[in-house]
């Protein structure tokens, strides 16, 4: 594995934002939510949704996916990414699916493009392949972990 970036570059990425569950024919739920980036997975993102004395949810992601969606309609199956835009409001709708139901939460875009331009000084876009860790990700699958 290489490393174009000095040591002192961060290795992660946090971003606190406000998740606004949307229910139909209900005003929108204000949830605490972090965008989460690693380059020890180079190509995911991770949302959580909650809190830790709550309980939390989490979404991992394609971070391409994320950024994609934030300039068009992306997605299919679990994760679906949706530019929104009025006279009131610029935000990402991620709509998520899993076995249990669908939930879609709108986060402001200028939240989700501040967090992606954090995450591109963790990893610039494209350059994932040299921080993706081949021996560890066969380690796992060996082990039966992913």
């Amino acid at each position: 594995m290489t490393h174009p970036f000095p040591s002192a570059a961060p290795t992660s990425v946090t971003h606190e934002v406000v998740a606004h569950l949307v229910v139909a024919g209900e005003p929108p739920v204000s949830l605490p939510a972090e965008l989460r980036y690693a380059r020890t997975d180079p190509y995911a993102v991770c949302l959580s949704i909650g809190t830790a004395s709550t309980g939390t949810v989490e979404w991992v992601f394609a971070r391409g996916l994320l950024s994609e969606g934030t300039r068009r309609p992306t997605g299919v199956g679990d994760v679906l990414v949706i530019p929104l835009q009025s006279h009131r409001r610029h935000a990402v709708r991620i709509v998520v699916r899993s076995s249990a139901g669908t939930a879609v939460l709108d986060i402001a875009a200028s939240a989700v493009t501040s967090f992606l331009e954090r995450a591109g000084a963790v990893v610039p876009p494209g350059a994932e392949g040299r921080y993706l860790d081949i021996d560890r990700a066969v380690e796992q699958l060996l082990a039966g972990g992913a």
